[in-house]
Order: C-alpha cells, then sequence, then structure tokens
C-alpha cells in the first residue's frame, strides 16, 4: 500500500521504503558512518573521517546527487531541498544605473564623462532648470547634448514640454515613444 509521500511523488523522509519494493545489495565494502564511528577527542588531529555512503536507491540504479550538490540526502539517496533554510547569495553589483545631472558651479555639463557613462548602460537625466534667467545658455547645452548623443548614436528625449528636463536612455535602454504624456495635464 503507498503512502501520503509516494501519492505525490515524494521520497519519504522518514525512509520507509514500501513493502512492495526490494531494496538493492550494496556492492561496496564501505560501511555507512553513524555519530557512533566519529573519533574521540583523545585521538590525535590527523586521523580522516571515512566519507558518509550514498544510499542507493530503491530503484535498484545508483543515482548521485547534482554536481556540486552540498546539501541533505534522503534515505533513498536523492537530494533533499529543505524549503526552511534560506542561504544569503552575495548580491552582483548593479550594471545600470540612473544618472541625474545639472550644471555646475561654472554653468558646464561633463558630456564626455556622462557619455561614457550612457554607453555603459547608464541613462542621464539632464536638468537644465538652473539655468531658468539664461535662455542662450539653455539652447547650448542642448545642442552640445544633441552633438554628443549623435556622435554615440543615441537619443535625447525631452521630459517636459519646456525641454528643461532631458533624458538621455543608456545603451540597451528601451524607451517606448507610442505612449508618451507630458506634465500633469493627463492625470488631472
Amino acid at each position: 500500500m503507498a503512502n501520503l509521500w509516494q501519492f505525490f511523488g515524494l521520497p519519504d523522509p522518514d525512509g520507509n521504503p514500501p513493502a512492495n519494493r526490494r531494496t538493492p545489495a550494496t556492492s561496496s565494502p564501505e560501511q555507512p558512518v553513524t555519530l557512533d564511528q566519529r573519533p574521540s577527542p583523545e585521538e590525535p588531529a590527523s586521523t580522516v573521517e571515512p566519507e558518509p555512503v550514498i544510499a542507493p536507491p530503491v530503484t535498484g540504479e545508483w543515482r548521485s546527487p547534482p554536481l556540486g550538490w552540498a546539501g541533505p540526502l534522503t534515505p533513498d539517496g536523492e537530494p533533499f531541498h529543505d524549503l526552511g533554510v534560506s542561504r544569503e547569495r552575495p548580491v552582483p553589483p548593479p550594471g545600470k544605473a540612473l544618472r541625474y545631472i545639472a550644471p555646475d558651479q561654472m554653468k558646464r555639463l561633463p558630456t564626455e564623462a556622462m557619455f561614457k557613462r550612457v554607453l555603459q548602460g547608464d541613462t542621464a537625466i539632464v536638468d537644465l532648470r538652473p539655468l531658468v534667467h539664461m535662455e542662450s545658455h539653455q539652447m547650448a547645452c542642448r545642442r552640445e547634448l544633441k552633438h554628443a548623443a549623435d556622435d554615440a548614436r543615441v537619443s535625447v528625449f525631452a521630459m517636459d514640454a519646456e525641454d528643461k528636463l532631458l533624458m538621455v536612455p543608456g545603451l540597451n535602454v528601451v524607451v517606448d515613444m507610442e505612449k508618451h504624456t507630458l506634465g500633469l495635464k493627463a492625470l488631472i
């Protein structure tokens, strides 16, 4: 008679093989390591503990755990995935960033450094609002951005109706040009 674990297709965690299956004979002369066979603390540190033997599966074939498997095994030799154990993996550093760029104290834009980062995948938001009383200087900054963007083969997008907040998408960044609504008028 099958148990609940077999009904769902899972290995029995208690290791009780069903009565209708036969267990294969082991061809290895090694014995499994038990807790009683650990070396005592009085023994020298050079003693090597024997490696535990993986129990054969019930189907009659030897199964080995997946390559690099370091987790626990069921009595059938299957890898056991304990979903209650959480493992912290190192978070890789982000490959792309969103950069906010405004004119410096001399009212210049660092276009060369900005486009180096854009070619690496960063998206740049250029804010020309601090140049509110310098319309001719705003136009010069827009022209400089346009020429640098043409050299880098990327586009410059206006994010507001006055063209004072500009976006330069990074390399391999997709911008939807079909649905664009500027300002808050669409929300009101």
